[in-house]
C-alpha cells in the first residue's frame, strides 16, 4: 500500500509542477509570436520567409513532447497520404490539447483533403478564435472557399491573410489565379 502511495504523490506532484511551470512558458510564446508578426508585416520578401519559419515553430510547439509527438506522427501520416491516420493522430491532438490551435488547423487539412468542408471550416474557426493572426487558417480557409465556388470570399480570406503575410507564395499565387474570376477580363 506504501508503495502506491507514494507513486500516487510522485504522480500528483509532477502534474502540479507541470501546471505551475507552463504558464510562465506560455507568456514567453505569445510575447515572442507578438514580436515575430510585428516583424513579419514589414519585412521584405527573405526575412518574411525566415520570420514565417519561426512563427510556424513557435505555433506548432505545444510545450507537451507527448503533444507534439501526435503532431509529428499526423504530419507524417498526412504526407505520406494516408489520411486516415493523420485524422487519427490529430483528432487524438484536439481531443488531448483543445486549446493547442495547430492541432485544430491540421485536422482541418485533413479534412480539406478528404473533401470534408464543414468539419474543416469548424476546426479552422476554432483555431482563429484562439490565434486570429494565423494566416495558414486563413488561407486554409480561402482554399474550402475556391473549392465550394465562392471567389469572392476566397480572395477576402487570401487578402485577409496577405495583410498579416505579405509574402505567403501560396496565398499570392492563389490571388493571382483568383483574379480572372473575380476581376473581370481586361480588354
Amino acid at each position: 500500500m506504501r508503495i502506491k502511495l507514494s507513486f500516487l504523490k510522485c504522480t500528483v506532484a509532477s502534474f502540479l509542477a507541470v501546471v505551475v511551470f507552463s504558464g510562465p512558458a506560455l507568456a514567453v510564446n505569445e510575447a515572442r509570436l507578438d514580436d515575430l508578426y510585428t516583424q513579419l508585416k514589414d519585412a521584405d520578401r527573405a526575412e518574411a520567409i525566415r520570420l514565417a519559419r519561426e512563427i510556424e515553430r513557435e505555433r506548432s510547439n505545444s510545450g507537451s513532447p507527448a503533444m507534439n509527438l501526435l503532431l509529428k506522427r499526423g504530419e507524417d501520416a498526412l504526407e505520406a497520404g494516408d489520411l486516415e491516420a493523420a485524422l487519427n493522430h490529430f483528432t487524438a491532438l484536439t481531443d488531448h490539447a483543445p486549446d493547442f490551435a495547430e492541432g485544430w488547423h491540421r485536422r482541418a487539412q485533413v479534412f480539406v483533403a478528404m473533401e470534408k468542408y464543414g468539419p474543416a471550416v469548424a476546426d479552422l474557426e476554432r483555431v482563429l478564435k484562439t490565434r486570429p493572426r494565423h494566416y495558414d487558417a486563413i488561407a486554409t480557409l480561402g482554399g474550402i472557399l475556391v473549392q465550394i465556388n465562392r471567389p469572392e470570399k476566397a480572395k477576402q480570406a487570401f487578402e485577409e491573410a496577405l495583410a498579416i503575410h505579405p509574402h505567403h507564395p501560396e496565398v499570392t499565387e492563389a490571388l493571382d489565379y483568383l483574379e480572372p474570376q473575380v476581376g473581370g477580363t481586361e480588354l
